[in-house]
């Protein structure tokens, strides 16, 4: 089977791949187990240093990386890649290693030693995706190596030339190829290796269907899961906010990379006397954007990665203008009716409409009045997903009331669409389970094993 990368630039095939059959598969698998054995005996500081050396080799890429991503996924080439949060990730996890898989010591006496070790899974799978392909992979590639795994990346279809350089990258410093392999997979072999037990851990960020299908591929084998499986993240900004401050953060966050990131803003909820002058400095900002090629450099948006996705936004927004919605955009000059989608601001819209409910995955952001933060808290929670929530006051301690109350994975207060590695990334509901980066991230790429040790 081929796997192909359209690119959304001119719809063109970009990228070229043949997948594995099972027999190959089944031998990247066994390669990979054999050598993990060996990668897991070797003493932690090495494989730290391995892996931050080949983070500086994928460094050393970037300038040929930032147009491939273009090509790729349609991010514009003036915001310069991944390589910022990507490097940050990679040595934040790198940097609390010895601390997060250091032996948790019950007793040392003349009578026994007792002691609960973190040990590898040993084989991790790693499916990742393409709207930050880059930096959801490193989440748990680093800390997967680090901790003695070897892992196996599969990329999604959009960006297959990121497995690629990973594997360049690592190889160069002297991680062995059967270690760390990319390889390209189709989604029954995929399942076919989960529901043989080829791996200790599958971790998987991707569409809440695609999720359903890793647990099936992994009901009845006890495989670790973790999932990320997407979030219809809302902003909250209160009474007493900085409205300049939070319309420039939470529409960038609804429209950075046209809107294509799990834990973007697809919803704000502002309190009634702060909501028109809030929509006005939206509306501002996206009229200011240029929407076009990304390999231009005044371009501000590029086109969402493919034509379809593009097409799920257009449905979410017909609907809601035929149901009542206020649109705020006209239609950009650059708006094709493919890939190329112009960012829209809704009002007059209700938990009704499908572009309030349901992940859009694009640039549109649906803005609705609120009399008080009880009425918040509750359109907040009145969601299937749960990733992120943030919330715009000058008061720590009612931002910390209040997200006491929203069933999500991760609070902010004053900013937005952020990760910060030392917290765990995680969320509730349909967005999934488990937990990336931060200790927590270790113990998942890990199981204890317990030491009873009765001395003579």
């Amino acid at each position: 089977m081929t796997i192909q990368c359209i690119s959304p630039i001119d719809g063109s095939v970009y990228v070229r791949r043949e997948t594995l059959n099972r027999a190959q598969a089944d031998a990247a698998v066994g390669r990979a187990q054999a050598a993990q054995k060996e990668w897991a005996n070797r003493p932690l500081a090495e494989r730290i240093a391995l892996v931050q050396a080949g983070v500086t080799a994928v460094g050393a890429m970037n300038d040929e990386i930032v147009p491939e991503l273009a090509h790729q996924m349609g991010r514009p080439v003036r915001y310069g890649g991944e390589f910022g949060g990507f490097d940050e990730r990679a040595r934040y996890m790198a940097s609390i290693a010895d601390e997060a898989l250091a032996p948790i010591e019950v007793e040392d006496s003349g009578a026994f030693r007792r002691v609960i070790k973190r040990v590898p899974h040993g084989l991790v799978l790693i499916v990742a995706p393409w709207n930050y392909p880059y930096m959801t992979a490193i989440n748990t590639v680093a800390p997967a190596l680090i901790a003695g795994n070897a892992v196996m990346l599969k990329h999604a279809s959009q960006t297959p030339l990121v497995g690629e350089r990973l594997a360049q990258a690592f190889h160069s410093v002297g991680i062995p190829e059967d270690v760390f392999q990319n390889v390209f997979l189709d989604h029954q072999t995929t399942s076919d290796l989960i529901g043989a037990r080829s791996f200790g851990f599958v971790n998987f960020t991707g569409s809440v269907g695609g999720g359903r299908a890793m647990e099936a591929a992994a009901s009845g084998t006890f495989t670790g899961l973790g999932l990320e499986l997407g979030g219809k993240d809302p902003g909250y900004v209160m009474d007493d906010a900085d409205v300049d401050a939070a319309a420039e953060t939470l529409i960038d966050g609804a429209m950075f990379n046209s809107g294509q990131c799990c834990c973007g803003i697809e919803r704000i909820y502002v309190h009634e006397s702060l909501f028109d002058s809030f929509v006005q400095k939206a509306v501002e900002i996206v009229k200011g954007y240029t929407l076009g090629n990304p390999l231009e450099p005044d371009t501000t948006i590029g086109p969402m990665a493919h034509a379809r996705f593009a097409q799920v936004v257009r449905s979410q927004i017909s609907e809601a203008l035929a149901q009542g919605a206020t649109p705020h955009i006209e239609t950009f000059a650059q708006d094709d009716g493919g890939a190329y989608l112009t960012p829209q601001i809704l009002t007059n819209v209700t938990h009704d409409m499908r572009v309030m409910r349901e992940e859009s995955f694009g640039p549109v952001v649906g803005i609705m009045s609120v009399k008080d933060d009880a009425e918040a808290i509750c359109l907040m929670n009145d969601s299937d997903y749960g990733l992120t929530a943030s919330l715009w006051t000058k008061d720590v301690a009612r931002a910390e009331s209040i997200a006491d109350q929203i069933e999500t994975g991760t609070v902010f207060m004053n900013r937005a669409d952020y990760l910060d590695p030392g917290l765990c990334w995680t969320g509730c509901k349909d967005t999934g389970r488990g937990g990336g980066l931060s200790v927590i991230g270790y113990h998942n790429l890990t199981r204890p094993k317990s030491y009873h040790l009765k001395k003579a």
